[in-house]
């Protein structure tokens, strides 16, 4: 039997084309998530995600008239549903709450279609707390979700025979078949051989193993500390690997590696033009609010662990030695580092990009971002799923283990999960005990 999907605003927000991911079934949309997303147009961090859901709303009022509803593709029907019964909610519920009007309208449509499913699907887990609580079947957005636990490492450890390991050294190479192993690696996937006592790495290309090229490079002053950080310099430093993702908890040298990787094939080896440097503007905690100045001004708390990277990067040092280090490579041309919002609907061809804190990104976000893509450019994102800031992400439907997932079939396209912290000692422990 056909089910009843009812939508709220934070699924639409997160895949504007949500709607059609519902093949065989209803779709109910309560007319208060419309007047949300009009609301959701004012916020810089929804706001295109809002026009992109009212084109694709006005698309489909095109068809026919939505308040009867519309047949639309993969045998989906789509209305809008605009009453809602606020006196079958309990009185714990606040009638003037938007979101308790949504749930108002699904307990009005339950009603209405007893023998029929109906389904709640929202992203807001304390509304799916709420839901359940007053009896809707409720359920997240999962179309696009990856289990982040079951995401490939990008590298994984195996015991070899004495022969093996010492044709591997000996000729910098092996056949993946002479490995004799149960599972088909991704391109661009990494194997620690070890055989005793003893250690060596190496990276898919084609059908062979094969050793680093880059994985020990200098590069601006910056050099790998562990295996894990060598795999990651190995994907940073070679030209046909076009899209990284590097993921780890905090202090495990993504940032500063990418960082520093761009500058080298920026500044000293001239591969690229430019160094674009990006990271979204959303707050740990509570919002500061409108910040005082100029563009420079307004952006500097949100680009301050920026300015340190590169500070650590650089000989110079004192009092906003990263900014001047900055200042000097801006004025030169061959540095941006700015919002994640400016570099939105932009052509960058020829350039070295890094995505910074990339898990507060939704898939759309992501995937918008990889398409301004320009020829000759590489593209890095970087960031830790269990350090989400936004309220309808989490490790699992976050765009950066969307989009590591997605990609690791490609040959240009790389991924490392970093696990060893080598910013401190206290570091170290906080991310594994707190």
């Amino acid at each position: 039997m056909r089910k009843i999907f009812v939508l709220d605003t934070n699924v639409l927000i997160h895949d504007p084309y949500s709607i059609y991911n519902f093949r065989g079934n209803d779709i109910y949309l309560p007319i208060e998530v419309i007047e949300e997303i009009d609301k959701l147009k004012q916020k810089p961090n929804t706001a295109i995600h809002a026009r992109m859901v009212s084109r694709v709303l006005e698309e489909i009022r095109k068809k026919g008239n939505i308040s009867e509803g519309i047949e639309l593709p993969n045998d989906i029907f789509f209305k809008v549903e605009k009453t809602g019964d606020l006196s079958l909610l309990p009185e714990g519920l606040k009638k003037e709450v938007i979101d308790n009007h949504i749930i108002a309208v699904v307990m009005g449509v339950k009603k209405r279609e007893p023998d029929r499913k109906v389904i709640f699907v929202t992203k807001d887990i304390n509304l799916r707390i709420k839901a359940d609580a007053v009896g809707v079947e409720v359920e997240d957005y999962s179309t696009d979700k990856v289990v982040y636990d079951d995401l490939d490492k990008g590298y994984i450890e195996l015991e070899i025979s004495k022969e093996i390991f010492d044709k591997f050294n000996k000729n910098g190479k092996i056949d993946i078949k002479e490995l004799n192993i149960e599972f088909e690696p991704t391109p661009n996937f990494f194997f620690i051989f070890k055989c005793g006592q003893e250690e060596t790495a190496g990276r898919v290309i084609g059908d062979k193993v094969k050793k680093f090229l880059n994985g020990d490079i200098n590069a601006w002053g910056a050099r790998a500390r562990n295996q894990e950080q060598r795999f990651a310099m190995e994907l940073l430093m070679d030209d046909n690997i076009k899209a990284v993702s590097l993921v780890g908890k905090a202090g495990t040298g993504k940032t500063l590696l990418a960082i520093a990787a761009g500058l080298e094939q920026v500044v000293e080896r001239k591969k690229y033009s430019k160094l674009y440097i990006a990271r979204p503007i959303i707050p740990m905690g509570k919002d500061l609010g409108f910040l005082p100045g100029n563009e420079k001004d307004k952006l500097r708390p949100w680009m301050q662990p920026i300015f340190d990277n590169i500070e650590f990067l650089s000989d110079i040092k004192g009092d906003k030695a990263g900014e001047k280090v900055i200042t000097g490579l801006e004025s030169m041309g061959l540095l941006k580092v700015e919002a994640l919002t400016y570099i939105r609907g932009r052509s960058m061809p020829n350039a070295f990009i890094v995505i910074d804190e990339a898990q507060n990104l939704t898939p759309l976000e992501i995937k918008t971002i990889i398409t301004r893509v320009g020829e000759n450019t590489k593209i890095v994102f970087t960031g830790d799923p269990y350090q989400i800031d936004s309220a309808y992400l989490d490790a699992n439907t976050n765009g950066l283990t969307y989009m590591a997932d997605k990609l690791k079939d490609e040959k240009i396209a790389g991924h490392i999960t970093l696990v060893r912290g080598e910013r401190s000692q206290l570091a170290e422990i906080a991310a594994k005990l707190l």
